[in-house]
């Protein structure tokens, strides 16, 4: 499933579709969007606000991929429902901590 991530020297960038003002916090795995791009669909129950929802979805993350919140940072879409999650840390662990996030 690499079309969700891009190995980097220094980790990877996560592609995600974030939906905030939801229920609970989770991640529902991975959807293909129109244009056939795949991203981890995420749920965050923090507002579009001041970057409370970009700062959740950190969170969430780092917790599902077994990083310090530190680790992870949104690098694009800051104020799009797509973005990009840059995760620091060694890409190997990094790719299968999100291969088995998504069960494969």
């Amino acid at each position: 499933m690499s079309e969700i991530f891009k190995a980097r020297p220094d980790g990877i960038d996560l592609f995600v579709r974030l939906t905030p003002k939801a229920a609970l916090d989770r991640i529902e795995g991975i959807e293909t969007a129109a244009d056939g791009r795949s991203h981890l669909k995420a749920r965050v129950r923090a507002v579009p606000e001041n970057g409370a929802a970009n700062q959740a979805l950190e969170r969430l993350m780092a917790k599902a991929l077994g990083v310090p919140v530190s680790a992870v940072s949104v690098v694009a879409g800051g104020t799009s429902r797509l973005k990009t999650l840059r995760v620091v840390g060694e890409p190997r662990t990094l790719t299968k901590s999100v291969e088995a996030l998504i069960g494969n």
